[in-house]
């Protein structure tokens, strides 16, 4: 399996009351940053087969976002297991009832989004923050999940997706000298 985690893109700054955290929307940046990412991953051939997503506005965002732009055409499916306050075993679940999907894109939150993607790669019970990976808001890895511990295939940067969009939107006419 082809597994994706995407932390969600930009929401803004958090906000005191927690109940209205959950339900704070992605700003402009985030929803451009969504675009921008579906842009690249579109021109790098990648569709996904299941789009799952923790149940906070930001994220469900994110994951419909890019999920669209790159030709998702299934509803995004919601989990717990993403959730701020979900757990590893509960996330190790979720990924056990996905297995059957070549291509799975998961969208959740920091820090819990880290460690899982810490305890993917090297597994150690006694400390799930023991590989620290930064995972910048919209940052998205790709692990090759098999048996065992999780390959890490890449890793795309907010800033590295902003600069490989402009990149590939600028002119294709070549640029000529005047003297």
């Amino acid at each position: 399996m082809n597994l994706y985690i995407l932390r969600h893109a930009s929401a803004g700054t958090k906000r005191a009351n927690p109940l209205l955290d959950l339900k704070r929307p992605l700003d402009k940046d985030g929803k451009a940053h969504c675009l921008h990412l579906a842009h690249i991953l579109t021109g790098m051939k990648i569709s996904f087969d299941l789009i799952v997503s923790s149940p906070l506005k930001r994220s469900l965002q994110t994951a419909q976002l890019v999920g669209t732009e790159t030709g998702y055409e299934t509803r995004v499916l919601i989990s717990n297991a993403l959730s701020p306050t979900a757990t590893f075993t509960e996330f190790q679940r979720m990924l056990r009832e996905c297995a059957a999907y070549e291509n799975l894109l998961v969208v959740g939150h920091n820090p819990n989004i880290t460690a899982f993607l810490g305890q993917l790669i090297v597994p150690t019970p006694e400390d799930p923050m023991h590989l620290r990976v930064r995972l910048r808001k919209g940052s998205l890895a790709r692990l090759n999940f098999t048996r065992g511990p999780a390959t890490l295939q890449w890793l795309l940067d907010p800033r590295l997706v902003k600069a490989l969009y402009a990149t590939s939107t600028t002119s294709s006419r070549r640029k000529t000298s005047r003297k």
